[in-house]
């Protein structure tokens, strides 16, 4: 499957707004929502190009890193994650994300926070290059002109009915493809999944148009960042709808949806489109530390 469905969320509010979500989580059992979007043209790509290793960065549970693992090995592609955080080496084992991926094939570099930071550099990745052999470089996140073009494919010409669009938002490359393709009368809002407001410059560099914006009240502290009352909110909202969320993108971005609904932010008769971009293969990696902490745990 590689189109997704839309669900209709059918609950009461003063203003008559309606809400549908596009389950983009459901287009693949392992690659799902706008990892498999992100990862289609890349893959293509590096085929064309004969290159038979795929390079790419992440954290501890990152969705890409998996995505990409998997991806790597139904395409009989090799696949090297540069993970971030040298401390991980002897943790594979007890880390979901990372043990998944290395069960699909995946050779992790680990390395220390700082020289993460340095990882879009030359020299950094001149000296992958010296310790791997040629790759094809993927960016952190998926986030590259390819991905973009697939992402602009989450919206179909049946989604122009609704008058606003809502996506989660990690390096803005899902959010830019969803603006390339929204129409003129709609809105687009990203719901960040990180703290302050960075992004903008980055999200137009790709997209051109001036019809989003950013809502940055619902980061809940920042990335990775969780609440009790986040918890609660994911769970009653799998039991309400039958639909899971994840704690780092889609929860956070539901959770502000409902709470703009509540406040009036949406005019009367809107209709809203949310995009479930997947991501719940992170859910196990952080029930790990909800019950470090005694606190409940996230149902999927």
């Amino acid at each position: 499957m590689t189109t997704s469905e839309t669900q209709k969320i059918e609950f009461k509010n003063d203003s008559n707004v309606q809400l549908h979500i596009k389950r983009e989580d459901l287009i693949h059992p392992h690659i799902s929502g706008n990892k498999y979007r992100k990862l289609k043209y890349n893959i293509a790509e590096a085929k064309l190009l004969k290159n038979d290793a795929l390079l790419t960065f992440g954290g501890a549970f990152s969705n890409h890193i998996a995505a990409t693992a998997y991806a790597g090995k139904i395409n009989d592609l090799k696949t090297i994650g540069v993970i971030r955080g040298e401390e991980l080496r002897n943790k594979v084992e007890s880390n979901p994300t990372l043990k998944y991926a290395q069960s699909c094939g995946m050779t992790f570099h680990f390395v220390s926070r700082e020289a993460y930071r340095k990882k879009t550099t030359a020299e950094f990745i001149e000296n992958l290059r010296s310790k791997f052999g040629e790759f094809y470089l993927i960016p952190e996140g998926g986030t590259n002109e390819l991905a973009i073009r697939g992402c602009e494919e989450i919206i179909n010409p049946q989604d122009e009915e609704f008058d606003y669009i809502c996506c989660c938002v990690g390096t803005g490359g899902t959010i830019s493809g969803v603006i390339r393709s929204s129409k003129k009368h709609q809105t687009v809002l990203g719901f960040p999944a990180l703290k302050g407001d960075f992004l903008q410059e980055d999200i137009r560099k790709f997209a051109k148009q001036d019809n989003w914006k950013l809502i940055t009240d619902y980061h809940f502290g920042g990335y990775g960042k969780i609440k009790p009352e986040l918890i609660t909110f994911i769970n009653q909202f799998k039991l309400n709808y039958g639909i899971p969320l994840d704690p780092i993108y889609t929860g956070k971005m539901m959770f502000g949806i409902l709470d703009r609904i509540e406040k009036g932010y949406f005019p009367e008769n809107s209709k809203i489109l949310a995009i479930h971009s997947g991501g719940l293969q992170g859910v196990a990696g952080m029930n790990l530390k909800l019950k470090r902490k005694n606190w409940p745990l996230i149902e999927i």
